[in-house]
């Protein structure tokens, strides 16, 4: 009888473990999580089986009691906000042959404009959208606007 309350315990301790691995260390639906379930799991059926209906309740309320403490205890503490991104990226790419292009430049489009596509403005090759919707290749174009290092071209009559 005590040996069974042993490995019960001994299987609670060791789902509480992998269930903080999982929620801490490698987070996502894993082997961990996996083990953890499965040891709850054992764990309940070895003590309704082997033990009794009554210690089967005991232990199922006491897994669900500790997991609940478990997982309440991890989402406030503030490991988990060390683990979080909180920068955010403001920054854009933009190379310098677009930051030459006015407003007014004249080119010619290289590929398909399908609403985005490439552009030969200033002899630099440019991703470009157009504003007229579908541009054919080899099309003559004008810069119209540049908002936020995306440059926004029309047919050039």
């Amino acid at each position: 009888m005590t040996l069974d309350i042993i490995i019960i315990i001994a299987l609670i301790i060791v789902a509480l473990v992998l269930m903080v691995i999982e929620m801490l260390l490698i987070p996502g639906f894993g082997i961990a999580g996996l083990g953890a379930i499965g040891a709850f799991g054992y764990a309940n059926y070895y003590a309704f089986t082997e033990i009794g209906n009554l210690a089967g309740f005991i232990t199922l309320t006491s897994t669900l009691f500790l997991a609940i403490v478990i997982i309440v205890f991890v989402l406030r503490s503030r490991s988990m906000d060390k683990l979080a991104l909180n920068k955010n990226i403001d920054s854009t790419v933009a190379n310098e042959a677009s930051k030459a292009v006015r407003v007014g430049d004249t080119g010619v489009t290289i590929t398909r404009l399908a609403l985005i596509g490439n552009a030969l403005i200033n002899d630099s090759i440019i991703e470009v959208r157009s504003c007229d919707g579908f541009l054919d290749e080899n099309t003559p174009i004008i810069v119209e606007r540049i908002v936020e290092n995306v440059i926004m071209v029309k047919k050039h009559s």
